[in-house]
Formats: structure tokens, C-alpha cells, sequence
């Protein structure tokens, strides 16, 4: 063995080598570089030396070290090196009898016991899917009423800026892109609204429809590598939207491109009529509908229709009856009097905002008792050979020539699936967890969001098919709209693999974040859905001059943090060596460690918010050799 490098004689004998070590005597092809700094101590005295590797990423250690404990060594490094690559995640340790040495008995209970999860884990889906059907109604019953006075402020939507957050607002409220769509289609038939304002809000509704597959992910938040995965897997589709926003509403704004385009693909629709088939909510309405229905398409376009002063149907009495009427569906006797329905919450006779309130409680402890169960049982039935088979053939790609076709390919599963499911929020929704499992890596994760995001435009297709002949073809258009959004944005961020890698870094930067704070889930759901649309909305109505002095700002610092950023990481020397790095700044301007240490504070007396794992970049190890 040859080492290289400076060596330190102590006064004890022994001796300091920094341990730029190479493997000459073995030839190693896997030292070409030069491994990183450890601190080795080899006592001369002693026959058995001691060598003990403290280091954070890697170590080349090539010292006859015992094969269990380099087993456990590359796993960590692995896991260190890519903690992304699903490939590598495959239980080892795994009891794994073949079928062929299996009594009879064994077969026979083998068989029933996975049919029985596979069942276990089809009811904890179909309760999942109902759980969201219920906070979407619970959301709606909470903030419906704002959403629809939030729309009904007809001269601040001409503010693309403004339309945007209200579009991102109000889909948070109500938990549906749809219902947006429709109170959008409402207003431009009743002439309320024009069409250049109703495409940002269209842009603004693409980015709140996913806040509900982020609140899913945030159900794996115990295991901290799952819960890497899954909020990255998740947050992908707020990345790519906020990046199509970032470049198609400047755009829009000036060029007006898609309210072009889409008038020129809806000339000459005709008065052939479509069907709108929900094949979700045929198998979920035997249960759901027992326990509550919803009108809110209706109430919200008639609060619209009367409560706008700009509007032709402004009416003062009828806006206040229209206000005060609730969301949920009301029942009617052949004479014309209200009775009560055959739900569960229409006997209780509490107002909206209570029912919501229950129903949201009810429906998150729904939901996460459900994703616990379905990941738990996933856990079961993914292991061993067959885990390593469907990571395999799942994240794999077509044979060569047509590699380049795996995306795409998984774009038309997303289509699809999202067509029959007749929802995006459900589809991404349950896609996470399996994210979080490594089931379904990252990466294809991707196209498969892209291809639900062109998915939920065929269902506001249909619908407009379906409608009124006044209202085809401004409808039909309004869906052409959002479909040439989501074409134009994958045609930026899919084809070409550098644009590609842009939304990925961002899904995987904010799950490495969540990763090691946990905490910055929840922060990250407040800021982008809530607080963020409504500041921008408040300054807007308080002063027009100040919203844009503010947004001014705030472009100029993303611009100026932006320029330091890539100074910092290509072009160091041309800085001063003090803003080399970003140390210069307050700790609470470059890091979340303080905001994590006052989190910690907080939540140390919660026994249920404490974690037992470390980071994964943790990595320490002692070994041993015989000289």
C-alpha cells in the first residue's frame, strides 16, 4: 500500500497521514481522483491498527475491510451519491421463499394473502378518492361564498397579475379547476367578463388545482426519505406550472397569442351536441351522496350574475338572496316547497361554514388513514423480486431508436387515465404515495403530470360540448385556451432535456428541503396558495400604484439574487471573496436553520412531531483491518 501526502509525526508515536491514498498494489480502475479529506490514525505500537474514517460523503478506503461492512458502506454511499434513483432502493434483506420450494398450503395461503391486499389496498383507494371528493366539498362550503365575490370584482381582473392569483385563489377555495371554468364561462356568456382576463384566470386555476396531491404527500411525512420523494413528485407540477406562467402571461399580456389562436380553432363550431361521461363519480356517488351534495355551480354564477355593479344583472335584493343561500343542494316536494335531502349533512341544519369545517376535519383524517393503510400495504405487497421487476420495467425505457419515445408514451397513460377519471387532482393524487415509495421515480412522475395536465382540458371539452348552443362556442373556446396553455408550456419544458432538467431541479430542491425541515411543507402550502394570491390581490385593491412598486421590487430582487447565484457558482474570482458565498448576509436571509430552530423549540414538547431518523447525509462508519 502507497499513500501520498503529507505525514505527521505526534509526540504519542503515532502518526497523522492525510490519506490521498491510491490502490497500487491492486491496480483499482475506481481511484482516478482524488478522494476527499479524512482524518486517519494508525498507532504504531499496536499489531491490530485502527483506522477509523470519519467522513460526510465517501471514502475510498481499499484496506481488506470486511465485505458485510462494505456492503453496508456502499449502500450509504449510494444512498449519498443519488438518493433519486428508485434502482437502487430494492429491499435486499428480504425473505424470499421460491414458488417452487413451497408446500401446497403455502401456495394456497401465498396466493389468498395477496389477493387479500390487493382488495384491502382497492378499498383504501376508493375511500382515498372519496376523502378528497369530501374536503374539495368541504373547502367549498368554507370559502365558496368569497370565491364567488371574489370574481364578481370584474375591473380588478383586468390586471393579468391579479387575474392570475384571483384564478389561483379561488381554486384553492372551491378544489376545482372546473368550477372555475364554469363561473368563468358564466360570467363571459353574461357578458361580465371578457376572454383576455378569463385566460389568466384559466393560468391561475392550472397552478391552485394542485394544492391537493401537495396536502396528499404531506401524509409520508414520518419517513423522511418517502417524504422526499413524494413532496418532490408532487411539487413538479406546481414547478412546471409557475414556470408556463412565468413565460406565457408576459406574453399573453402583450401578444395576446392563445386568445388568438383559440378564435381561430373555434370558427364555424356547429350545434352538434356532446355528452360530459364522470366516471369517477359513478362508482364514488353511492357513497358520497349520503353524506352530502353540492350546487355550487349554480349558487356561485348566480352571486356572479347579480352581485357585479358593472354588470347588465346587477340586482342589490336578488345578490343578497343569492348570498345567503347555501352550497349545498336543496330538495323540493311537487308543490314547490324546500325539503330536506337524503344526506347526512342537510338534516343537521348548521350553516355552511360549520358543515365545512366538520367535513374538512372528517375528510383529512379520511384521507390519511386511507394513504396510510394503501402505503403500508403497498409496502407489503412491493417487495423482494417484485419490487425490483415493477421499478425495473416502470422507470425504464423503450429499446433503442425509440428511447425518446418513453415520455411521450407516459404522457398518453396520463391523458388517459385522467380522461376516465375525470379529474387531475385525483390522478396525481394517487400517482404521490407511490412517488414517495419509489415505485414510480421522479422523472416519470414528470411526463405523466404533463399528460394529466392535457387530460383534465378533454373533460372542459366535453363539457362545453354538452352546453347550450349560446353558449358553445364561447365555452369551446375558453377550453381551447387552457389546452394550448398546457401544449405551448410542455413544447417549452418537455422536448428539449436542458429545459427538461429546469422543473425537475426545482421538484427535487424542494423535496431535499422538506427532507431536512419538515416543517417546510406546511410553510410552502401557506405561502404559494394563500398568503402569496392574497397579498397581491389586497395591494391591488388598496392602491394600484403600490402593487406594482411592490411587484417592481420584488422582480428586481428575484433578478439580483438570480445574477449572484449563477456569480457564485461559475464566475467566483470576479467577486469580492467576502460574497463568494452568501455568508455575508444574516443567517436568517441565507438559511432556514434559525427558522428551524425556533420550529424545534416549539414543537420539541409533541411527542408525535419528534423524528427518530437522522438526515441521510449523516454518514459516519468505523472499520477495522489486519495489518
Amino acid at each position: 500500500m502507497v499513500f501520498s501526502g503529507p505525514d505527521k509525526m505526534e509526540g504519542d508515536g503515532s502518526v497523522i497521514i492525510n490519506p490521498g491514498f491510491h490502490d497500487l498494489e491492486n491496480g483499482n480502475p475506481e481511484l482516478k481522483e482524488k478522494p476527499p479529506i479524512v482524518t486517519t490514525e494508525i498507532k504504531r505500537p499496536s499489531a491490530d491498527i485502527d483506522v477509523v474514517v470519519r467522513t460526510r460523503r465517501q471514502s475510498y478506503v481499499r484496506m481488506g475491510v470486511d465485505p458485510e461492512e462494505m456492503k453496508v458502506s456502499r449502500r450509504k454511499r449510494s444512498s449519498a451519491e443519488d438518493v433519486w434513483d428508485v434502482t437502487m432502493d430494492i429491499e435486499e434483506e428480504v425473505e424470499y421463499v421460491p414458488w417452487t420450494e413451497k408446500t401446497t398450503l403455502q401456495r394456497v395461503w401465498s396466493v389468498t394473502y395477496i389477493i387479500l391486499k390487493i382488495l384491502f389496498a382497492l378499498l383504501c383507494i376508493y375511500l382515498f378518492i372519496n376523502s378528497l371528493t369530501f374536503l374539495s366539498a368541504a373547502f367549498q362550503l368554507i370559502g365558496g361564498k368569497s370565491a364567488g365575490a371574489a370574481f364578481s370584482q370584474s375591473k380588478v381582473l383586468s390586471n393579468p397579475i391579479v387575474g392570475l392569483m384571483m384564478g389561483v385563489l379561488v381554486t384553492v377555495l372551491v378544489q376545482s379547476s372546473s368550477t372555475s371554468t364554469s363561473i368563468i364561462v358564466a360570467m363571459i356568456a353574461a357578458g361580465i367578463l371578457e376572454l383576455g382576463p378569463a385566460i389568466n384566470i384559466i393560468m391561475g386555476a392550472n397552478i391552485g388545482t394542485t394544492v391537493t396531491n401537495t396536502i396528499v404527500s404531506m401524509g409520508q411525512s414520518i419517513d423522511r426519505k418517502q417524504f422526499r420523494r413524494s413532496f418532490a413528485g408532487a411539487t413538479v407540477h406546481d414547478c412546471f406550472n409557475w414556470l408556463c406562467v412565468a413565460v406565457f402571461l408576459p406574453l399573453e399580456a402583450l401578444f395576446h397569442p392563445i386568445e388568438k389562436l383559440s378564435a381561430e380553432i373555434v370558427k364555424g363550431v356547429g350545434s352538434s351536441s356532446g355528452e360530459k361521461q364522470d366516471f369517477i363519480k359513478i362508482i364514488t356517488k353511492p357513497l358520497t351522496d349520503r353524506i352530502i351534495k353540492m350546487d355550487i355551480k349554480k349558487v356561485l354564477s348566480q352571486v356572479t350574475k347579480y352581485c357585479t355593479k358593472t354588470g347588465p344583472d346587477y340586482d342589490e335584493i336578488l345578490c343578497k338572496k343569492w348570498q345567503d343561500t347555501t352550497l349545498m343542494k336543496r330538495c323540493f316536494d311537487d308543490e314547490g316547497g324546500e325539503i330536506k335531502c337524503p344526506f347526512l349533512f342537510s338534516e343537521t341544519g348548521m350553516s355552511d361554514t360549520w358543515t365545512g369545517l366538520i367535513l374538512m376535519v372528517l375528510s383529512l383524517l379520511m384521507l390519511c388513514l386511507c394513504l396510510a393503510g394503501l402505503v403500508k400495504t403497498l409496502q407489503s405487497i412491493l417487495l423482494g423480486p417484485v419490487a425490483g421487476a415493477l421499478k425495473k420495467h416502470i422507470n425504464s425505457d423503450l429499446p433503442y431508436p425509440f428511447k425518446w419515445l418513453t415520455g411521450y408514451l407516459f404522457m398518453v397513460i396520463g391523458v388517459i387515465f385522467t380522461f376516465l377519471l375525470q379529474s387531475s387532482s385525483v390522478f396525481t393524487s394517487t400517482l404521490t404515495p407511490l412517488v414517495g415509495l419509489g415505485v414510480i421515480s421522479i422523472d416519470r412522475m414528470y411526463p405523466l403530470t404533463l399528460g394529466s395536465n392535457i387530460g383534465t382540458t378533454t373533460t372542459a371539452m366535453l363539457a362545453a360540448l354538452a352546453s347550450g348552443d349560446e353558449k358553445r362556442q364561447i365555452t369551446i373556446q375558453i377550453a381551447v385556451c387552457h389546452l394550448l396553455f398546457n401544449i405551448f408550456g410542455i413544447i417549452v419544458f418537455y422536448p428539449v432535456p436542458f429545459m427538461r432538467k429546469i422543473p425537475l431541479a426545482g421538484a427535487k430542491m424542494l423535496g431535499n428541503t422538506t427532507a431536512k425541515y419538515r416543517w417546510f411543507a406546511g410553510v410552502y402550502l401557506l405561502i404559494v396558495f394563500l398568503l402569496i394570491p392574497v397579498l397581491l390581490l389586497g395591494l391591488s385593491l388598496l392602491n394600484i400604484i403600490v402593487f406594482y412598486v411592490f411587484l417592481g421590487l420584488v422582480v428586481v430582487l428575484i433578478i439580483a439574487i438570480t445574477a449572484m447565484t449563477l456569480l457564485q457558482k461559475y464566475c467566483k474570482d470576479w467577486l469580492p471573496v467576502k460574497m463568494q458565498t452568501w455568508a455575508f448576509l444574516p443567517e436568517p436571509l441565507h438559511s432556514l436553520k434559525p427558522y428551524d430552530r425556533l420550529f424545534t423549540a416549539v414543537f420539541s414538547k409533541c411527542k408525535c412531531c419528534k423524528c427518530g431518523d437522522q438526515p441521510a447525509d449523516d454518514l459516519s462508519m468505523t472499520v477495522s483491518y489486519q495489518k
